[in-house]
């Protein structure tokens, strides 16, 4: 798949996630096979651009090529502005959010809150294609609630505008992330346009990948929370397409030595009193289904030092590891 001069190894793509897919989190993903990860959504403001949160949302260094950020506003001036911002911090794809149903997003008519107004869809992608020389991505919903299911109609507006590739979650903003995701809604956009349509919503295992995949015919597919804690899903899902057979669970040392050095790239990056909080969430979630992990997890979130919870997570692995050999989640 192509977005713009950008050849993409395969299909599998990593969600922007706010909150989670930082740096650290985008090179573990890369590493595992993921073919782009989209930075978590920076907003556009421009009263924000300079403080610590955008700034470390804005740091790439040492990311594999090409870097994706996703911007976040309402008005197209600012969100022109914006883009340029990001390209001079070494953006090669700008995204654009239309699809995040957060009320606190929402509340200031960004994300899927402007899958309403569709006149003010069309000036945004118009300002920020305007605006720089990279190619830009919309990422967007079905549509503000099932009775306004609007996405065949952004899609052609952001065709139109010059938008170079589409993800669309199926699910409306009513939907938040309840129910299940349909697919039915991004078949009928891929075959409306001729842009790379990028599928969605509940990929959490190789068979569904290639379900979606062939269900919607899409270009490509988005993965988020089923990457929580299991960034290894990129390398499971490519050979599940290639070959048709499973991998095994990946061994505990595997997964000991990617946390470990996971939670290593989180404290530089953070530093040691947000590293450590940073942290919490995804040893949460590595965790999740092992054998004892809730107990793990009270005593692990008392911690408040780095070097406590990455010894206390090594203990943790340990101990696993004397009950088998690979990963199982039936404990």
């Amino acid at each position: 798949m192509n977005i713009g001069p950008h050849r993409l190894p395969n299909k599998l793509v990593v969600a922007p996630m706010a909150g989670v897919t930082d740096r650290p989190f985008r090179m573990l993903c890369r590493r595992f096979g993921a073919g782009l990860a989209v930075s978590e959504m920076i907003a556009a403001n421009t009263a924000l651009a300079t403080t610590r949160k955008t700034l470390k949302r804005a740091d790439h260094s040492g990311e594999p090529a090409p870097i994706s950020v996703q911007i976040a506003g309402a008005d197209p001036a600012q969100m022109a502005e914006a883009a340029r911002r990001n390209v001079d911090y070494g953006a090669a794809i700008i995204d654009i959010n239309m699809g995040c149903p957060a009320k606190k997003v929402c509340n200031v008519a960004a994300g899927s809150a402007l899958l309403r107004d569709e006149a003010l869809v069309g000036r945004i992608l118009e300002a920020v294609v305007g605006a720089v020389d990279v190619p830009v991505t919309l990422k967007t919903r079905t549509g503000w609630s099932r009775d306004h299911r609007n996405a065949l109609t952004v899609a052609r507006i952001a065709e139109a505008a010059g938008i170079q590739a589409l993800a669309l979650h199926g699910r409306t903003r009513e939907d938040l992330y309840r129910g299940d995701a349909e697919y039915d809604t991004i078949a009928a956009v891929k075959a409306a346009v001729s842009i790379p349509v990028i599928a969605n919503g509940d990929i959490d295992s190789p068979e569904k990948a290639r379900a979606v995949l062939a269900h919607t015919g899409a270009d490509a597919i988005m993965i988020g929370r089923a990457a929580q804690g299991r960034p290894w899903i990129f390398r499971e899902i490519q050979h599940y397409l290639d070959t048709g057979t499973r991998l095994p669970p990946p061994e505990i040392r595997e997964v000991r030595g990617v946390l470990l050095e996971h939670l290593d790239d989180l404290y530089g990056f953070y530093g040691e009193y947000q590293g450590c909080r940073v942290a919490r969430k995804h040893i949460a979630w590595y965790t999740n289904g092992l054998r004892d992990a809730n107990a793990f997890r009270q005593a692990m979130y008392q911690l408040e030092s780095t070097a406590g919870q990455h010894r206390a997570v090594a203990d943790y692995f340990d101990r696993l590891a004397e009950h088998g050999s690979r990963l199982d989640y039936a404990q």
